[in-house]
């Protein structure tokens, strides 16, 4: 089994915002596998079924970002999931638009979302695909103002690209180790 967090904001407000790419990975992928969310008990919508023969969980935590550690907590509760078998996919700012950083640990780096699975997974050792959106400009720039705001034209004719590339870098890691998939979608 292998379950994947898109980190968001649930409500039509944040839907097309760049702090909302973790869900737009997940709802792609799902269009593209045939799997529908549905609420769950897990404080999200979920989303599950067979992909390459391997059972997958799509998580969209209804929590807002600041609290997605509750909805990571209640399905691993819940299905006694392994954090080994967890990717979570989110923005960052640290990575430039349209392209995608994968790691296996690290420090929240001031995303709220990860600070919260961090702080209810007590370790900061879990796969993790970042989704760039490059850093405001001009420099100075509100980034929460940025975060929830929608992508430019610019923007958004790199976003099927790097959404696409995210899907491949799922379903590779279904049948891979995450260090391969790291090393195969690095960019």
């Amino acid at each position: 089994m292998k379950w994947f967090v898109g980190l968001g904001n649930p409500g039509r407000e944040y839907k097309d915002t760049r702090h909302n790419v973790g869900f737009m990975a997940l709802d792609r992928f799902a269009e593209e596998h045939g799997l529908a969310f549905k609420e769950s008990k897990c404080k999200g919508w979920l989303a599950e079924g067979n992909v390459a023969g391997h059972k997958v969980y799509l998580l969209k935590p209804a929590t807002y970002m600041n609290l997605s550690g509750e909805a990571v907590r209640a399905f691993q509760q819940f299905y006694k999931a392994s954090l080994d078998d967890m990717i979570v996919i989110y923005d960052d700012l640290d990575t430039d638009i349209g392209r995608l950083r994968l790691r296996y640990q690290g420090s929240a780096g001031g995303h709220n979302g990860i600070k919260s699975i961090i702080q209810h997974a007590g370790t900061q050792t879990f796969n993790r695909i970042r989704i760039g959106i490059s850093r405001p400009h001009p420099a100075g720039r509100s980034v929460v103002d940025y975060v929830l705001g929608e992508f430019n034209k610019e923007e958004r004719k790199l976003l099927p690209e790097v959404l696409d590339k995210t899907g491949e870098a799922m379903r590779f890691a279904l049948d891979n180790p995450f260090d391969q998939t790291m090393a195969k979608f690095n960019s």
